[in-house]
């Protein structure tokens, strides 16, 4: 196999993972808190997860164990690894204390009783030794939320970038054996990408106000793509076929799944309206629609 070959494959693989970063400077332009636009871009971020884990990564899956074992077994297994993906995030979710856990959020910008109590007996002549206690309260109930919203930042990472493990593989193989299917793949991809970038930047850039930080734990994410092409090529082509892919894939939209329903969704109605949270969720099942109809 020519070396141009497999660099070219490995360029695409690269072009696809990366272009997270293009969601995440997103958080470049985000200047003062917005809870509707927070609301909005998690209740997108879900909606374009649970679009391409149950549309595509799902039927990906389905027709790889398919492959493998039949429809009917293939089916089979594909359903079991899903759950088995919702069955190891939640066991994850559930270990983790609930000061930490991503799910448990309050509102940033939601008024404090206790801060504004503090202020109003400040202002008729209370201590101002009460007023600091009350707002030494606040300061620690901020920065429980901000850890919050920081895991599940940093949650979001991590199912994406399990998610493009595999994915990476795909593109580079696809662009060994055939470059123009190989083009056709990336470019879906990296339309994908952008969006998950989203997912993880805005969060973890509303928890720490670091721009750069967002971008590049939200960049990390996607370099897991090109990782995984080259563990895939050097060292597990002899071990990767069809059941391994789909068991995979099966469990990783299990896992993307969950994570939407349990994390983002809760969490962008909690920041926002509900029909704001809705209209996102709707707006980035679109948006992926669009993007597999384009390059289907």
């Amino acid at each position: 196999m020519e070396t141009s070959t497999l660099l070219f494959a490995l360029g695409l693989t690269i072009f696809a993972g990366l272009s997270t970063g293009i969601g995440s400077i997103m958080a470049f332009f985000a200047k003062d808190f917005n809870p509707k636009f927070l609301s909005a871009t998690l209740g997108f971020s879900a909606g374009v997860m649970i679009y391409v884990s149950l549309i595509e990564i799902f039927v990906k899956a389905r027709e790889s164990l398919s492959a493998s074992l039949g429809d009917k077994m293939g089916y089979t297994y594909t359903v079991a690894a899903f759950f088995a993906g919702i069955a190891v995030i939640a066991v994850i979710d559930k270990l983790i204390p609930s000061y930490e856990n991503p799910h448990e959020i309050g509102n940033i910008n939601k008024p404090n009783p206790c801060e504004e109590q503090a202020a109003q007996k400040n202002g008729n002549g209370t201590s101002t030794d009460e007023a600091a206690k009350q707002a030494a309260k606040q300061a620690v109930r901020t920065e429980s939320e901000t850890k919050n919203l920081y895991r599940m930042g940093m949650f979001s990472a991590l199912a994406i970038a399990i998610h493009n493990f595999p994915e990476g593989l795909a593109t580079f193989m696809s662009a060994v054996a055939d470059p123009a299917l190989g083009i056709s793949i990336a470019v879906a991809i990296a339309i994908h990408n952008i969006p998950e970038g989203v997912a993880v930047s805005i969060p973890v850039y509303y928890a720490t106000k670091n721009k750069k930080k967002a971008f590049w734990v939200s960049l990390a994410s996607g370099f897991s793509e090109p990782l995984g092409a080259i563990l895939g090529f050097f060292i597990l082509r002899s071990l990767f076929n069809e059941l391994a892919f789909g068991l995979i894939f099966a469990s990783v939209a299990g896992i993307m799944v969950y994570i939407s329903l349990d994390e983002l969704l809760p969490t962008a109605e909690e920041y926002g309206e509900h029909h704001l949270a809705i209209g996102g969720l709707i707006a980035g099942m679109l948006v992926m629609a669009g993007s597999l109809l384009l390059f289907a």
